[in-house]
């Protein structure tokens, strides 16, 4: 069974680890240089994470997927230009072990990261990526994310990080076939 926790300091080896990891599939669709860089971003966000909630998945004593959620208002620094004001919380570094792919571990990360933002009263969860991470493009539209080109930035000439947004005010995603549930009516609201 997979478990769904906060990050302990002592976890810190093996995010770095697992990150990495994941990440490495990328490495043969950049330039040397670029994938280098992009190494380095990852490194240097994993070693300082500032406000952001750091989420990992655990199974069986071993770390197998691990995210990043940024609080709204959180500055995000922009390689490709200024630093981004996020005006909803953001999804950053969403990793699974390659061994443990296909076991759902994104998917719940990323329900975690939604409950998260709900629960703190944001209208909205965004998250950034790219065309060279088709399978995780594919997971965030089923759970309803939606392509927002405002939201899109430039980290590097010639990579565009795609912007997406998933407005919370529509039902949870189900786990499985059946959709979503029907959504709770709002207290407190005409």
């Amino acid at each position: 069974m997979t478990a769904i926790r906060d990050a302990r300091p002592s976890d810190r080896d093996a995010i770095l680890a697992v990150t990495l990891a994941a990440y490495e599939q990328y490495a043969a669709a950049l330039t040397a240089p670029l994938w280098v860089r992009y190494r380095q971003s990852i490194e240097a966000t994993l070693a300082d994470v500032g406000t952001a909630a750091q989420i990992v998945a655990e199974e069986s004593g071993a770390l197998v997927g691990t995210v990043l959620l940024f609080p709204a208002g959180a500055v995000m620094p922009n390689p490709g230009g200024t630093a981004i004001p996020l005006e909803w919380p953001e999804v950053r570094l969403l990793a699974v072990a390659p061994a443990a792919r296909g076991k759902g571990v994104a998917r719940r990360l990323m329900e975690e990261c939604i409950q998260r933002a709900r629960a703190a009263g944001s209208p909205a969860l965004t998250l950034h990526t790219a065309d060279i991470m088709a399978v995780a493009m594919r997971l965030y539209e089923r759970m309803g994310f939606t392509r927002e080109p405002e939201l899109d930035i430039r980290p590097a000439p010639g990579i565009l990080a795609k912007g997406y947004r998933l407005p919370l005010t529509l039902p949870s995603p189900q786990k499985g076939e059946g959709g979503n549930r029907e959504p709770r009516p709002r207290r407190g609201r005409g």
